[in-house]
């Protein structure tokens, strides 16, 4: 018998160090406002991710890059504190971590990313060993450092480990990751971007049927989500709450997600909780300021209010004849 697998989900790509600057409201362009406050808070895809499996009472490995400066010491504490297996993370010397200036209007909560990451954090392929996969029961990625992850979404196909991925945006070379993928989880925008195709509903397709992925999907931010699996399509409505950060939101829906895959819940259960995990973190400031639990997202799938999107949810009820 094969070995029973060390962790429940491994993860590679991104983490960052973000500073949140909170912001009366957002200025027009050109304009400027007073900023009330500034915090120095960790996340990144994969990282916020993987905390969120963490929370969840899931075993995790993640496998990545830091920098030696003191972001990079903020977020190697907060991984450590979340219980995350670090053996295989990178620390590059004399090397700035990812970093994130995210401007958040306190009217909406919506937030403005500003990035950098510096080439010295690249994850290379020669990283990605088979061990450090194989020792997984599922395999989360991002697409950014996208040779390093092709290899390992490569790896988790040939031992039939199941990968779920993080995507939002095309990098060169992303057609090599995409066989190796069971679960795509993109941003809204993503679908239209690498097909071309504006509607959604076929732009979801062509992925699928192109690529052979059992389930793609997309976030739709404050209206959930919707998913395509088995020839038919799901939406899921989102969750209405006092919104005061959506730094994260995706970040958590992702995590969550691998750990419904892990417990083997149904589709549409899937994205419920995924939706629900995700809103509870929009409730307080930061990536991961308000990951939940389990009983705290079956609490809001309970009582709360949903938004859903009228039009997604009339097409959906119209291919599946309900």
């Amino acid at each position: 018998m094969p070995p029973v697998p060390s962790f429940d989900v491994v993860g590679v790509g991104l983490n960052a160090t973000d500073t949140l600057i909170l912001l009366p409201h957002f200025p027009s362009y050109g304009g400027k406002v007073a900023f009330e406050r500034e915090i120095l808070s960790p996340g990144g895809q994969v990282a916020s991710a993987l905390v969120t499996c963490a929370r969840l009472g899931l075993r995790v490995k993640y496998i990545g890059t830091l920098g030696d400066d003191e972001r990079g010491r903020i977020q190697l504490a907060s991984l450590e504190e979340s219980g995350i297996n670090l053996q295989d993370v990178e620390i590059r010397q004399n090397c700035a971590n990812q970093t994130a200036y995210i401007l958040v209007d306190q009217t909406t909560g919506e937030r403005t990313v500003l990035w950098k990451r510096d080439e010295c954090l690249r994850l290379h392929p020669e990283s990605i060993t088979e061990e450090k996969i194989t020792c997984a029961r599922l395999l989360h990625i991002d697409a950014h450092d996208t040779p390093a992850v092709a290899r390992a979404a490569e790896l988790a196909r040939r031992h039939q480990i199941p990968v779920t991925l993080d995507v939002d945006t095309i990098y060169p070379g992303f057609d090599r990751v995409l066989p190796h993928v069971d679960y795509l989880i993109s941003s809204s925008e993503f679908p239209e971007r690498w097909t071309s195709e504006a509607d959604p509903f076929r732009a979801l397709e062509l992925i699928q049927d192109e690529y052979r992925i059992p389930v793609v999907a997309m976030t739709l931010g404050s209206y959930g989500a919707l998913a395509r699996a088995g020839g038919r399509f799901l939406y899921s409505p989102a969750f209405v709450v006092n919104c005061v950060d959506t730094t994260g939101a995706g970040d958590v829906f992702h995590g969550a997600f691998c750990y419904a895959v892990i417990q083997n819940m149904p589709l549409g259960e899937t994205l419920e909780f995924s939706n629900a995990m995700a809103a509870l973190n929009c409730t307080a400031l930061g990536a991961r300021g308000g990951i939940s639990n389990i009983p705290g997202a079956r609490a809001l799938i309970e009582r709360a209010e949903r938004r859903s999107h009228r039009d997604f949810e009339q097409r959906v009820e119209s291919r599946t004849g309900r």
